[in-house]
């Protein structure tokens, strides 16, 4: 943040014991480590409290749900182009393949037995009648 590197630092530190001595350094450390924290404290409950009022919150999750709108838009145009990329490939394959007209009536799949015989024979029973 103020771009200060340990030569500076040391600079600083040496000059700060030479002026207030070693008696009185640990607690101007000390006092300044406080107002310091004072001062970070005090700036983050105002920098929460114009977050609050602004509704930072809410224009954060607007700007996060336009994000994974705009993701999930994005995987839908790749899925529409993938899919007509693979049904403009189908009709060219259907023409490749060889047509037999004798073929495709013996591989024709058998019709499933009617259960209507089963049904009538269940019908035509009669269940005895009970007498009082």
């Amino acid at each position: 943040m103020f771009d200060i590197g340990f030569q500076e630092l040391l600079l600083i530190g040496i000059m700060s014991l030479l002026i207030m001595g070693p008696e009185r350094l640990p607690g101007a450390i000390r006092t300044s480590s406080l107002w310091i924290a004072r001062l970070r404290r005090s700036f983050q409950q105002i920098k929460s409290e114009i977050e609050r009022e602004v509704g930072a919150d809410e224009i954060r999750q607007q700007i996060r749900n336009e994000s994974i709108m705009k993701d999930l838009e994005n995987t839908k145009n790749a899925i529409q182009e993938q899919i007509q990329m693979v049904s403009d490939e189908i009709p060219s394959q259907f023409e490749n393949l060889p047509y037999d007209s004798n073929s495709s009536d013996t591989n024709a799949a058998p019709e499933p037995e009617s259960s209507i015989s089963q049904e009538a024979d269940d019908t035509n029973v009669i269940a005895p009648e009970s007498k009082p």
